[in-house]
Formats: C-alpha cells, sequence, structure tokens
C-alpha cells in the first residue's frame, strides 16, 4: 500500500523559489574578473534567472534536454546559468577550463552542446578549437570588456541576452529524475566520462550536506566558493546555500592566497571550502603576513586530497580556524563522507582527535559505503582489514553518459571507487592507496598510464614509468623515469615538458624526470612500480 502524500518533484526551481520566499534578502558577492565588485540579493537572482530561462527558450531556441556548455569562473552570471538552464528542463555542463585543449574539444563533441555560456579572459581556450566543435551554434560571452573582440562564430554578449527580457516566466513541469547537470571525469583511465545529475540527486545532495554533521552551513554564514563551479558543480554548494539561505562569496579568477586572505578579511566570510593545496598557500601567506584583524572565519571544509594533519594543527594554532576533511567523486555529486568529531571524542587527546580528524569521515544519510577485500566479500568495519572502497546512494551514478562501463560496478550494483581503503567500528572511513596507480595531485586526478603512453611515443625514449611521489605543495607530483631508445642522444626537461603540452593539461605535465639504465620489472614482466617508489618514495631525486 502506498502512502497518501502528496508527489512533490525535488527539482532545482523548487530550490530557487524557496531561495526567493523564505531568504530573498541574502546576498551574492561576486568579485569579478576585471577587480570589480558586484553584489545583489536572492530577489535579483531569481528575477534574472527568470530573464534568462526567457532568453535561452525565445532567444537561442534552447529546447528541453539541450546541452548547454559553461565555460566560466564561479561569480553571480554563472550562478544564474545553474538555475535558468536546468529551470527549463536543458542540462547545465560546466567544463573544466583547467583540460587540455584536446580533452576539451572531445567533452564539447561527445556531450553535444548547442550553445556555450564563456568568459571573456577563457575565449582564447576556445577560439583554439572551435573549428573542430561539431555542435555549438552559439558562443554567449560573459563579463566582456568594451572593445572586446573574438575569432569565434555566433557570438552575443551574456547582458545584452538578458536586456528586454521579461521578469515572469513559468518553469515548466519537470520530472525530479529529468537531467539537470552534468561534469565529466578529468580523464584519468582513458577518455573523460559524463556523469548526468538528475534534479532529485542534486536537491537531495544539496539539502543533506547544509547540515551541522556535514558543511554545517546556515543562514547565520557567509560561505565563500573557492571550488570551481566548473568542477563538480562547485561541490552543490550553489544549490547548497540557497536552501540555507547563506550569503555567497564567488571569487572568479582571483585564487591567489593573498587575494582569497583579502576577501575574507572584506566580506567577513565565515565559511570556505577548497582543496588541500589553496589552503595550504593560504596558510603559508598568512604566517608570514598575518592578518591585522583577525579572520572571523571559523572553518573551512577540504576535499579533492587527503587534508594534512599539519595543517589542521597549525591553523588551529595560529588562527583559531578549523579544517574539516570531507570525501566525494565526480561520481558522487560529489560529498559522500565528511570527518567531524562526535561527543564520545571530547575525553580524547589531541592527538587521538586529530587522527580521527584526518579520516575522509562518516557517510551522509543517503549514503552506504562498504569495504570489498580482493576475495568478493565485505570486509568488516575494523578500521584495519583493507579493500576497495564501494558506494551506493541516493546521488551516486548508474551510469555513465552514453557509456554502459559496467566493470565500474559490483553485480549486485555498487560503484566501485578504485580508492582501497578502511572503515572503523565507527563508521569513519580513511583512504589508504589507490588503485591502477593514480596521481592525485592538487585535488585533480593524473593518469600515470597516460603520461607513459605519450613519452614512449617520444622518438628518443625507449620506456617510462611514472609514479607519484611527495610534494609538500600539491601533496603528490608524477615523476617520469626515462629509458633512451639510445644512451648517447640526449633529452632536456624542457623538451619533454613541451612534447607532453599538446596533449596534457598543464598541472598534469610532470616536472621531475630520471634517467634510467632500464625499468625495474615484475616476475610476468611489468614494470615494477613497488621497487620504483622505494628509490623515490621520500619525493628525493638523487
Amino acid at each position: 500500500m502506498e502512502g497518501l502524500m502528496m508527489h512533490y518533484p525535488l527539482t532545482t526551481t523548487t530550490i530557487l523559489e524557496y531561495g526567493n520566499s523564505a531568504f530573498h534578502h541574502k546576498k551574492v558577492i561576486s568579485h569579478l574578473p576585471d577587480g570589480s565588485r558586484h553584489e545583489y540579493r536572492f530577489s535579483d537572482l531569481y528575477k534574472r534567472t527568470k530573464q534568462l530561462a526567457n532568453a535561452l527558450t525565445k532567444k537561442l531556441g534552447v529546447t528541453r534536454g539541450d546541452m548547454v556548455g559553461t565555460f566560466a569562473w564561479n561569480h553571480y552570471q554563472h550562478l544564474e546559468l545553474y538555475y535558468g538552464i536546468p529551470g527549463i528542463g536543458a542540462i547545465c555542463h560546466t567544463i573544466n577550463i583547467r583540460l587540455s585543449s584536446q580533452q576539451t574539444e572531445f567533452i564539447i563533441n561527445h556531450s553535444e552542446d548547442k550553445v556555450i555560456f564563456v568568459d571573456a579572459t577563457l575565449v582564447p581556450l576556445l577560439e583554439k578549437i572551435a573549428a573542430q566543435l561539431e555542435t555549438v551554434e552559439k558562443y554567449i560571452i560573459i563579463n566582456a570588456p568594451e572593445g572586446f573582440t573574438t575569432t569565434l562564430p555566433e557570438v552575443l554578449h551574456y547582458e545584452d541576452l538578458l536586456k528586454d527580457n521579461s521578469e515572469e516566466f513559468e518553469w515548466p513541469a519537470l520530472n525530479e529524475n529529468d537531467a539537470c547537470g552534468m561534469c565529466y571525469t578529468s580523464g584519468t583511465t582513458g577518455l573523460p566520462k559524463g556523469v548526468l545529475y538528475s534534479h532529485r540527486s542534486t536537491y537531495l545532495h544539496a539539502s543533506t550536506i547544509l547540515s551541522p554533521n556535514a558543511a554545517n552551513c546556515s543562514n547565520r554564514d557567509v560561505m565563500l566558493l573557492i571550488v570551481p563551479q566548473f568542477h563538480v558543480m562547485a561541490w552543490g554548494f550553489p544549490y547548497m546555500c540557497i536552501l540555507a539561505g547563506a550569503d555567497m562569496v564567488m571569487p572568479s579568477l582571483h585564487l591567489q592566497p593573498e587575494a582569497i586572505i583579502r576577501i575574507l578579511q572584506e566580506e567577513k566570510v565565515t565559511k570556505a571550502n577548497g582543496v588541500p593545496t589553496i589552503w595550504l598557500g593560504v596558510y603559508e601567506a598568512m604566517k608570514k603576513n598575518p592578518p591585522k584583524e583577525k579572520l572571523v572565519l571559523e572553518e573551512y571544509l577540504v576535499g579533492g586530497s587527503a587534508l594534512p594533519a599539519s595543517l589542521i594543527e597549525g591553523f588551529e594554532r595560529d588562527f583559531g580556524i578549523r579544517g574539516v576533511q570531507a570525501w566525494g567523486m565526480t561520481e558522487t555529486s560529489p560529498l559522500g563522507t565528511v570527518a567531524r568529531l562526535q561527543p564520545k571524542h571530547e575525553s580524547l587527546s589531541e592527538k587521538e582527535k586529530l587522527h580521527i580528524r584526518a579520516k575522509q569521515g562518516i557517510e551522509f544519510p543517503g549514503i552506504e559505503m562498504r569495504i570489498v577485500k580482493d576475495d568478493g566479500t565485505v570486509a568488516p568495519r575494523d578500521g584495519k582489514t583493507m579493500g576497495e572502497l564501494q558506494v551506493r546512494g541516493a546521488w551516486v551514478l548508474r551510469s555513465y553518459f552514453k557509456t554502459l562501463n559496467q566493470e565500474n560496478f559490483s553485480e549486485d550494483g555498487w560503484f566501485k571507487t578504485g580508492d582501497v581503503s578502511t572503515i572503523d567500528e565507527d563508521g569513519y572511513m580513511h583512504i589508504t592507496d589507490r588503485t591502477k596507480d593514480l596521481i592525485k595531485s592538487g585535488g585533480e586526478w593524473i593518469s600515470s598510464v597516460a603520461l607513459e603512453s605519450a613519452l614512449m611515443s617520444h622518438p628518443k625514449i625507449k620506456e617510462a614509468a611514472v609514479i607519484a611521489i611527495p610534494d609538500d605543495t600539491w601533496s603528490e607530483r608524477p615523476l617520469a623515469s626515462i629509458v633512451l631508445a639510445d644512451a648517447n642522444e640526449k633529452v632536456t626537461k624542457e623538451e619533454m615538458m613541451e612534447f607532453l603540452a599538446r596533449d596534457f593539461a598543464k598541472y598534469q605535465i610532470p616536472e621531475h624526470y630520471v634517467f634510467i639504465d632500464q625499468v625495474p620489472r615484475t616476475s610476468v614482466g611489468k614494470f615494477d612500480k613497488k621497487e620504483i617508489r622505494k628509490r623515490y618514495a621520500e619525493g628525493k631525486l638523487g
């Protein structure tokens, strides 16, 4: 027997409507690429999003199910796109600006973007590949300065697109299971793969992560969104903040430590997010030049890679600011866990507390986790038994876009993360290693296999094995062990970096190279990366 409750669709439009109804006075503050500051209220966001909806349907001919790409920084116009595009039944495809030209071209063609909204400062990146983009009909330029020119075809300017459109728009009836957004993985095990989020998954993710046990976000907060809107929907924070009634601060391209500190001070930010690399830079800058006035920042939420215990300690000791570890993936929308202490931990020593806080944390309601051993059995929650982390839940993908990829799922439907982990008796998950030799640098994955394949296509290189080495700034960086085809030949570091730059984003390219006589191999002839790691495990290249 079914319950007799209303069928109320959980959509992004209901988030926007709620924000306008309950928190119309709350603010969205943008520090724009040109250095100017823009501020408006949720009520303005609401009106302009409806203008955008009219423009999308009437001026651009965007219809239900169309892909609309964004290639932009964090700012209020990008926020309008987060709501306006899915609001008409189209799909907001956020394109990662840090990928290589080859990857960007593939993603846009694979997704079949009809229109792309692009920041003026990023236009040169699209100009390089525009001739190869098969489905794009229009480019809408955001924040273009006076006299701006481009070789992109079929160009309109964002504000010109919005002006003269009505602020009245009736949202179409949407199915909560309809697609609303899409992000691609960074292509660490091959070509990037699309993850297609639904209205329902987006709503449930946003409404769950605002809780005190998660991002701890309320209408008393001023939230700085450092995580890019082009990266996993900015961790869902643009949706969460509207539901929570939190003021939002968007930094666009102002991501240098000094710029972030200035924004934290000027806007009286209470909460923020970001990868560890960002916060390491902020901490070092604050140590070097302590702020004249104490920041009101209470805590920063970190994901993408492990939050170093030393950084947690340093920020709290020197500035009274909490670091909170979270974990997630593009495939999990992305947040799946957070590591917060419980009342039972209050009697523990500071060292014991730090050990817990440095883990990836406890899953949220709506997410389940398990550890599966090599023999296929589920590991006990003892904090010791390792295996592959598998997840399922209300905002976990069930298939990649246009790809079956059944090897990524267990027979009973759990998603295989590829992370080697443990879960303790209190439910805290801890990632101990990673499969497939992936390198995680500054919160971004890098494929050692892809780098090896590219390097070995160089005419002077016979063999190449790539591993991760520790890095104080980026957590890990790739190191390439090279065997030359001719021992008498010379290959410079700069030559190899330039060679790789054709196919890889800048952050994916190794800056560390060592030359060896032969790559050590296992008994079955595979590269013995364990042996290579023994030589360079401490990041020492001598």
